[in-house]
């Protein structure tokens, strides 16, 4: 049985926010993918649309996500994303994976 909890996270910039909304999805690049329980955190950019991003996330199991919204940089970034965009995420779990 596979246990990883995958989470994919759309957000759509609000008008004249995309630079700021992109500074704060890159800023959680990095404590993220330093959470012992994450196994990939990448942020894609439509290339359609500017405007829009999509954060394409990993976890070992449902205690490591829960454990990554816990942390300090969820939470700053929790603080700050309503502010810069709409968003639609999703936490899924593996149903027939590679």
């Amino acid at each position: 049985m596979n246990d990883q909890v995958k989470t994919i996270a759309i957000l759509t910039a609000l008008p004249g926010k995309a630079e700021d909304l992109r500074a704060l999805l890159e800023g959680m690049i990095a404590p993220s993918r330093a959470e012992p329980g994450n196994l990939r955190y990448d942020l894609w950019g439509d290339r359609a649309d500017p405007e829009k991003f999509v954060l394409d996330e990993l976890y070992t199991d449902a205690t490591a996500l829960a454990e990554h919204r816990a942390s300090a940089h969820f939470q700053a970034y929790l603080g700050q994303v309503n502010a810069l965009a709409e968003r639609l995420a999703l936490s899924l779990d593996a149903l027939a994976v590679r």
